[in-house]
């Protein structure tokens, strides 16, 4: 019971500034312009140093090194649930325009608006490195297979490697990610004001991210609604057989307890919140996309004290 208060206790604090959001949109305070310039702050200008400082501060060489093995686990489990989520796709007579969107909002998480976060709350900044761990994988595989795939559902033919494919998955956060492994593995450091200011910037991405996730929800189309056997289908992928390929994994990897339990919550995070810009951007239903990843964000709240109480 310990454990389930405390991972409710951890979502409580997520949804009541998620909450906030949610409020500030509704009374108008927040503008197309506002909910834009939180979500390149986050990106570009906090994540970056914070995980920077993150590394820096929790890890030592030989640390780092130990975690490699660690890439094994989010890799199978996408690519699993991925090619699980086509067969499910194809079973259920999902139609060819959203089959590409089903399949990635049972595949690829919310690593960062939400994932990161709530993770943070649960396990705290110990938990970053292995937060981005799977964020790799999750942005290499969104932005190779999932969108190519998106892409061709639509009549729009997108190679896997290009320009604009590399573009997308080294994002700041992960070269700020990068630089942390780089300088720890050359014994190198910030000097303590540089450190410090970066921490401090660092230090707003979850508030800033959990207000974007409410303004998010506030704007999303309820009455669009519709559960049906694809809704259904789709959430039990994704809350169910993502985080049971991670618990079936993990027995044959030789993780830290830690790690371990990160991949599991991360797993059984919701959809990618950005699905319905990419779905609009490659001429798909992106209002399918954003209904999607809508509900999956509030069943979230009923499966992260579910596996947080499993993996203790």
């Amino acid at each position: 019971m310990e454990i389930i208060w405390h991972s409710l206790s951890g979502l409580l604090t997520v949804m009541i500034v998620i909450g906030v959001g949610f409020v500030l949109e509704r009374i108008g305070w927040v503008k197309q312009e506002t909910e834009s310039f939180i979500s390149k702050i986050v990106n570009n200008v906090c994540l970056p140093p914070y995980m920077l400082t993150s590394i820096l501060s929790r890890f030592t060489h030989d640390q780092l090194l130990g975690m490699a093995n660690g890439l094994v686990v989010p890799f199978v489990t996408m690519i699993t649930g991925y090619l699980v989520a086509k067969v499910l796709a194809r079973i259920i007579g999902v139609s060819k325009s959203h089959r590409s969107i089903f399949t990635i909002c049972v595949g690829f998480s919310n690593t960062i608006f939400i994932g990161l976060p709530l993770c943070v709350a649960l396990f705290g900044d110990v938990a970053v490195p292995y937060i981005m761990l799977y964020y790799m994988v999750n942005t290499t595989l969104f932005w190779t297979v999932g969108v190519h795939d998106l892409a061709a559902d639509n009549g729009e033919e997108t190679p896997i490697f290009s320009k604009k494919t590399l573009k997308s998955i080294f994002t700041p956060p992960l070269m700020g990610f990068a630089a942390g492994i780089i300088m720890v593995l050359m014994g190198w450091g910030l000097p303590k004001p540089l450190f410090d200011s970066f921490r401090l910037v660092g230090s707003m991405t979850t508030p800033l991210a959990m207000l974007f996730i409410g303004i998010a929800m506030s704007k999303a189309d309820w009455k669009a609604l519709r559960v049906d056997a694809e809704m259904i289908v789709a959430v039990a992928g994704r809350f169910i057989i993502c985080p049971l390929i991670v618990l079936a994994i993990l027995p044959f990897m030789h993780l830290n307890e830690l790690e371990g339990r990160v991949f599991v919550i991360m797993a059984a995070m919701p959809s990618m919140t950005n699905i319905s810009i990419i779905s609009k951007q490659y001429g798909g239903d992106y209002k399918y996309a954003a209904i999607q990843t809508t509900v999956s964000t509030v069943v979230a709240v009923a499966a992260i004290p579910f596996y947080m109480w499993l993996i203790h």
